[in-house]
């Protein structure tokens, strides 16, 4: 009779014990199970560039390790902010975004006001891949390389142009970049996505552009763009005849477009760690690998806390070209 008596009390204790669980937070349960559904990872710019290139080898991995789905969304709008702004919002734990030069280390000089704040909306989770910037121009230019487009712009000053993703993107930035160090005016033509740019620019509606070797190497090995440079300190095995910036007269010109992966700062610390390996290693699986050497992309990975520290620095050596180049938003 009395083991029958504690079965009863041990059933009752157990009966409390589940109640309890049931009144925990909706977070705290969900915490150990952490991914408890499909994963949605936004992509703050418009279709076919770079970006969700990197995004889409990186969510295909990622699934696999997480054992969740993990689907890509592009939201542009606005450089970037609008994504930018609702992911910093969210609080599900099962929304990310992928973090970009432009949104993290341009914006906030370019933007009186943003709708996030880069260094405290968000936990940094790793650092993806480094992207190249391409020059590249329509094929109808009578310029074969850095050096006979910088003449050609010089010779008639204001009539030649360049298309970018938009006000404050990488290629804006690295046009400008380029611009300042060979003081030369291409007017800027701004775009909403790499998409509609690389139409009009290989449509002869644009002269020249600073694109992620992602978007454009294909273009360029059928002859429908011209590469007359690279931004990277070295040739590019894709491109072994096409030389550096630096090679063409301008020592020390670096430029490289990057994406890594953020959270918004809601998440827990274990589940932005679980993330983190999870990121750092699925952009090194070979699959990821393979697309982001066929594209030209530079796996990175790493921890969160490289990650903030990149950001950092990315931010202090930009700014003083932003306000040299008076780059302004929309």
């Amino acid at each position: 009779m009395r083991n029958l008596n504690l079965t009863r009390r041990d059933a009752l204790r157990l009966g409390t014990a589940a109640a309890t669980i049931g009144l925990l937070p909706s977070a705290v349960r969900a915490q150990a199970a952490w991914p408890s559904k499909p994963i949605r990872f936004v992509v703050p710019f418009a279709p076919g560039g770079s970006s969700e290139i990197v995004a889409r080898a990186t969510a295909v991995e990622l699934a696999k390790i997480l054992g969740q789905s993990v689907y890509v969304d592009n939201k542009p709008g606005a450089a970037g902010n609008v994504a930018m702004g609702e992911v910093a919002r969210a609080d599900d734990e099962h929304t990310l975004i992928l973090g970009h030069i432009g949104t993290l280390a341009v914006n906030p000089f370019i933007f009186d006001k943003l709708p996030y704040d880069p260094n405290k909306a968000f936990r940094p989770i790793t650092l993806l891949a480094k992207v190249p910037s391409l020059y590249v121009v329509r094929p109808e230019l009578p310029a074969k390389n850095l050096k006979e487009f910088i003449a050609l712009a010089k010779s008639k000053p204001g009539t030649m142009n360049y298309g970018s993703a938009g006000n404050g993107s990488a290629g804006h930035l690295a046009f400008e970049y380029l611009k300042m160090v060979s003081d030369t005016f291409v007017v800027h033509v701004p775009y909403r996505g790499t998409g509609p740019q690389l139409t009009d620019l290989m449509g002869g509606r644009l002269d020249a552009a600073a694109v992620g070797a992602p978007a454009v190497l294909q273009f360029i090995k059928t002859g429908k763009l011209r590469c007359i440079a690279t931004g990277t300190s070295q040739r590019l095995p894709q491109l072994p005849d096409v030389p550096t910036v630096a090679e063409q007269g301008f020592a020390g010109f670096e430029m490289t477009q990057w994406y890594g992966v953020l959270a918004p700062a809601s998440m827990s610390q274990a589940n932005a760690d679980k993330l983190s390996a999870a990121a750092a290693r699925a952009i090194k699986e070979p699959a990821a690998l393979k697309l982001l050497e066929n594209e030209a992309a530079l796996p990175v990975g790493g921890t969160a806390a490289e990650f903030a520290r990149f950001i950092e620095a990315e931010q202090k050596r930009w700014k003083p070209v932003i306000v040299r180049a008076k780059i302004k938003p929309d």
